[in-house]
């Protein structure tokens, strides 16, 4: 069964209750928004084990790597790899941790459903479109290519916490935080999603499975890349093939080993996590990594 997320979730933390109230057994994890409904669909399952309470934050990435490297989290979430800046804050703060894949996501492209002009989009076109220079300059889809109308374009994207702004960012504009900033932008997917569901002109970039809760709010996108004969519309199959190319990315999470010698909870959490996250990541729209991997991070733990 698909899960909805609300928006409150960007303020609110879910809790998912247990029979124990110890602190033992409080498991605290935040991070990305995009690996935030893996990780949600999981605590709900191990909450009703009667293991531990895990509350659950959306501060994205960038926001979930202050508050673990500040030792105040057992978990990140993740939607790119640690930065240099993150680990050295980490090494900092007297934190070490195991970096864990947990599943494949692409990066979804969306219009609004009442675009009929767009069928596709180069990767060139949207450079164009995102990179620092369009800042109040590529205003009307127009610009983008000869023959759209020239009706305004009207942007929505992830804050620069998230690490789905860092990964569009690098694989489009050529470097990780380099957009222009003139767009609406939230650490919340489900605003972006509004956003462009309300605007006729609208554009925007999230992870593949918000767009599957949303698929009748919205229009996908193919992306042609740079050589390719054709475009290809980001799916569970071209993900995992990797035919959907460069907005395909792994996700993580980021565990303390201090959280897991001293906190039991965490430790059976976090192999709950990888025991279970094939069949989960698939229930809420992600590419679950071969089970080789889910071993060898078990194997980790």
């Amino acid at each position: 069964m698909k899960r909805i997320f609300f928006a409150f979730f960007l303020t609110m933390s879910l809790v998912v209750c247990s029979k124990s109230g110890l602190a033992a057994d409080l498991i605290k994890v935040d991070g990305s928004s995009t690996v935030f409904p893996i990780t949600e669909a999981v605590a709900e399952e191990f909450g009703k084990q009667g293991k531990g309470r895990v509350i659950v934050g959306i501060s994205g990435t960038g926001g979930g790597f202050k508050r673990f490297c500040r030792g105040e989290t057992d978990i990140s979430d993740a939607s790119r790899p640690i930065k240099q800046k993150e680990i050295d804050a980490c090494r900092e703060g007297g934190v070490q941790y195991i970096e864990l894949k947990v599943a494949f996501d692409g990066l979804a492209v969306v219009v609004n459903p009442q675009n009929t002009w767009v069928d596709y989009l180069t990767v060139e076109e949207l450079k164009k479109i995102w990179e620092p220079g369009a800042q109040n300059v590529i205003m009307k889809w127009s610009q983008v290519r000869g023959g759209f109308p020239a009706g305004d374009l009207q942007l929505f994207g992830p804050g620069t916490d998230s690490g789905t702004f860092d990964y569009f960012t690098e694989v489009i504009n050529g470097k990780s935080g380099s957009s222009r900033g003139d767009f609406t932008a939230s650490e919340d997917d489900n605003v972006l999603v509004e956003g462009v569901a309300s605007s006729e002109g609208g554009l925007g970039y999230f992870g593949l499975a918000y767009y599957e809760e949303n698929a009748g709010k919205l229009k996908i996108v193919p992306v042609k890349a740079a050589g390719s004969v054709q475009a290809v519309a980001p799916s569970k199959e071209t993900v995992l093939e990797g035919s959907y190319t460069p907005l395909s990315r792994p996700l993580f999470i980021y565990v303390s080993k201090n959280s897991l010698k001293t906190k039991p909870a965490v430790k059976s959490f976090v192999q709950y996590y990888l025991q279970n996250a094939a069949v989960l990541c698939e229930e809420v729209g992600y590419v679950p990594l071969p089970q080789s991997e889910y071993e060898a991070g078990l194997s980790k733990i």
